[in-house]
């Protein structure tokens, strides 16, 4: 069971996302220079949807991970879950043929091998138990579906470090006044990004859950990063390891 610290931690990221949920999608763009774009399809494309697709995006937010996918296919059928409701009525104002669910990414409420895909975008760093949340994304996804996580990596130890660590410290708080009037919620973004795990860390945990043919591709020098895994054509192991993560 969480315990009553990471469930505050986790009441206090919902309210955060839900004071910057009107702006969130605009800092998005102004942040990474329009690359959030190209990195959603970059998601797409590896989800590798056919033209009944089910796909599932968990932590979706405004949805725009599924309005991508929507575009690329429109006879699939996308599905979006967040725990945060005021994100998602932000991006039910603009996207239609999107079944939006108000739940816990850690407990998603689907019966196990519904989907052909499930994606994620800024999701996993801020999950309570990732393990978890990656578990839960394999028992919804088909045998031979794909799982693909977009999130922020820790920027490389390379030449340009220094001045990576400037725009993330300095720049992007700027920005989050600016255009949100809220400095605090994207310090937590930037902070969460340093301390968060390296690509080469999350393929081991996806690994770890059951995951086969993980790979990863690395974006906006080295910042962002791209996982995919798929889920095998036989996974006798999920169930139990399910039931030592399950809540008390």
């Amino acid at each position: 069971m969480t315990d009553k610290y990471d469930k505050n931690k986790a009441l206090k990221i919902r309210a955060m996302f839900k004071n910057i949920s009107g702006r969130y999608d605009l800092l998005n763009t102004i942040m990474t220079f329009g690359r959030d774009k190209s990195w959603r399809r970059y998601v797409i494309k590896e989800a590798s949807l056919g033209p009944n697709s089910l796909i599932l995006d968990v932590g979706t937010g405004t949805g725009k991970i599924l309005h991508e996918a929507l575009l690329s296919n429109n006879g699939i059928k996308a599905f979006g879950v967040d725990f945060t409701l005021e994100m998602m009525l932000a991006g039910k104002e603009q996207k239609e043929n999107i079944s939006w669910c108000c739940a816990d990414a850690l407990v998603l409420p689907f019966p196990d091998s519904v989907f052909d895909a499930v994606t994620s975008g800024y999701l996993i760093r801020n999950v309570m138990d990732i393990h978890r949340s990656f578990a839960e994304q394999m028992r919804t996804t088909k045998p031979g579906g794909k799982i693909v996580c977009l999130d922020t990596s820790p920027p490389p130890k390379n030449l340009l470090r220094p001045f990576i660590l400037l725009y993330l410290k300095l720049v992007i708080p700027l920005l989050g006044f600016l255009f949100a009037g809220n400095k605090n919620a994207y310090r937590y973004l930037t902070s969460s990004t340093e301390a968060f795990k390296t690509p080469e860390e999350l393929a081991l945990i996806m690994k770890d859950v059951g995951l086969e043919n993980i790979r990863f591709h690395r974006f906006m020098f080295g910042t962002i990063s791209i996982l995919c895994g798929t889920r095998p054509s036989s996974h006798t192991d999920l169930n139990c390891f399910l039931k030592t993560l399950r809540y008390e």
